[in-house]
């Protein structure tokens, strides 16, 4: 089935019990035994699994082109648990340019891990950093916030080859803009937060794999264990999200290369960082390797924090806040929000992109970096 088709039906079946079109949300926490201590429907106990949950979970497997799928509470959850399975003193390769909450775990909670940032845009460099052999890469790309791309094909065969396991943030470009168990990849995490709940009121993260192997049962044991599980509401309203993302998609990817292409030609701007201009440096690669160019944008201002944080001081319809993925578009200041250590320009604004109307956003730009 194509993607589309996929999103409104993978996980998705009428109610046995109504006849309901829209499954219900199963709130239980626990479900009944038979008489002879069986469980008739297979459930137990919500942590460990849910009828909602369960249709998420195959929802998202059908849609990344996986085997199977675990939801998380958070994104970061999701994250954490991969790195749970590594065993104390393994090595880790995180990209040098990635999620702050991700460079952050693996610093202050997963220090027993011997972690390397390593430049994923640079294979020479990739190839250095896998003597001694990692036990995983984690791949991101778009990268955050500069979204610079790694190439997921070559990346994993260097990785596969010294024995590695390749997990990558698929968050970004959602799986219908980028296919990474097509290219190679073994894992796929996603912040259901952001583009497929597609509504800023959902709080969720996912893990995908695209086989069944002894490291995927270890970190499912680790997912119900630990009990960082979504609760039934949530897994409903991410459900709900994902029926309209395919168009959603078209929308955020239509408006931000328009937004790109104004902001590449204002005075006031140094550089854009949008995979869909020919002016991105790895623009062959995106072409190459995605199917859709995302709805984030980054820039940088001529100046540097101070002017950056003017212009963000200076929208009117442009939402200063964090997060991203949803209808309304959202301007931030990662350098603040990532503190004195941030290896992100000063000057750099992050934009999500959303949906209002695309000369709207771009009036609200024109009058905010009139202010520099």
């Amino acid at each position: 089935m194509k993607p589309e088709t996929l999103l409104i039906h993978a996980g998705r079946s009428i109610d046995a019990a109504t006849s309901a079109v829209t499954p219900p949300i199963h709130m239980a926490s626990t479900f009944e035994r038979a008489a002879d201590g069986s469980l008739p429907h297979g459930f137990l106990y919500t942590r460990f699994g849910n009828p909602t949950r369960q249709s998420l979970e195959q929802a998202l497997a059908a849609l990344e082109g996986g085997v199977e799928a675990a939801a998380f509470a958070s994104g970061s959850a999701a994250t954490a648990a991969v790195l749970q399975h590594l065993a104390p003193g393994q090595r880790l390769l995180l990209p040098r340019d990635c999620y702050n909450g991700t460079a952050n775990l693996a610093r202050q909670v997963f220090a027993h891990l011997d972690t390397q940032f390593v430049d994923m845009t640079d294979l020479a460099a990739v190839q250095a950093a896998l003597e001694p052999a990692p036990a995983l890469v984690w791949l991101e790309t778009p990268s955050n916030p500069s979204l610079r791309l790694t190439d997921l094909a070559a990346v994993s065969d260097l990785a596969h080859a010294a024995g590695a396991l390749v997990v990558c943030d698929n968050t970004w470009a959602t799986p219908l803009g980028q296919r990474p168990f097509d290219l190679g990849v073994d894992l796929v995490l996603h912040s259901t937060t952001k583009y497929l709940g597609g509504h800023s009121d959902v709080l969720g993260g996912a893990l995908i794999t695209k086989i069944a192997t002894p490291w995927w049962q270890k970190i499912k044991q680790i997912h119900v264990l630990a009990g960082a599980v979504p609760s039934p509401f949530e897994c409903w309203l991410i459900l709900r999200g994902m029926q309209s993302l395919a168009y959603r998609l078209q929308g955020h990817c239509a408006n931000a290369l328009a937004v790109a292409e104004w902001l590449e030609q204002h005075s006031k701007v140094q550089v854009v960082h949008y995979p869909g201009l020919k002016s991105h440096p790895q623009f062959a690669l995106a072409q190459r390797q995605m199917l859709l160019m995302g709805g984030m944008v980054s820039f940088e201002v001529v100046g540097g924090a101070a002017e950056a944080l003017a212009v963000a001081a200076q929208v009117q319809l442009w939402t200063r806040a964090t997060s991203l993925g949803g209808p309304e578009s959202l301007i931030e200041h990662r350098a603040t929000l990532e503190g004195p250590d941030s290896p992100t320009a000063p000057a750099l604004l992050r934009l999500s992109v959303g949906l209002e109307h695309r000369d709207d956003l771009i009036a609200d730009l024109a009058q905010a970096l009139a202010v520099l």
